[in-house]
């Protein structure tokens, strides 16, 4: 006749080394994983709080979708829709000069403090200004026509594809508008 533990009839197995009805952790594990949390914790929280990680991807996103609103823009109004990137702000206007300014899509742009500044002080405008730490590379203006395809503003040469580089995590994030079509990504 078999005799068998309780541990086994019940489901449960012992573990090796161990006397029967001891459960938990040992002390050695529970060190470890508090040297592991340390070492987490030194390492990589402190990226999780550095802005300047997500704000060149997050800038680079604002410009591709403000650009792309203004390629849509020009095609649904069937009129020209200039995008000014002047170092400072990546903006959307009307004319040449900026004194017809296009309103933002969602009825106001970021509304970030270094929008209002290097924009006017304006919420009511399709502009981004460049946050500090950041860099974008700065084209003359080009614009839109009413099909959609980018033309060069000072004049009626079709626009060759330009990338816009927006720097500062150490990384180039960029943004293209190609020729011919207007295509951005």
């Amino acid at each position: 006749m078999t005799h068998l533990s309780l541990s086994v009839v019940a489901g449960l197995t012992e573990l090796p080394g161990r006397k029967s009805g001891q459960f938990g952790f040992t002390l050695v594990e529970l060190i470890i994983v508090i040297v592991l949390a340390g070492i987490l914790g030194a390492v990589a929280v402190p990226r999780l709080f550095d802005q300047r990680n997500f704000g060149a991807v997050a800038y680079s996103d604002q410009v591709r979708g403000l650009i792309r609103y203004g390629q849509k823009l020009a095609i649904a109004q069937n009129r020209n829709v200039f995008v000014r990137l002047d170092g400072a702000s990546a903006a959307l206007c009307f004319d040449a000069a900026c004194a017809q300014r296009v309103l933002p899509a969602a009825g106001g742009n970021s509304g970030s403090s270094a929008t209002l500044q290097r924009c006017g002080n304006s919420t009511a405008w399709a502009c981004e200004g460049v946050p500090s730490g950041l860099s974008i590379t700065a084209y003359s203006t080009f614009y839109f026509d009413a099909s959609g395809e980018p033309f060069l503003a000072s004049s009626s040469q079709s626009l060759p594809t330009q990338t816009i580089v927006i720097a500062g995590d150490g990384l180039n994030h960029n943004v293209v508008v190609t020729t011919q079509t207007g295509y951005v990504y």
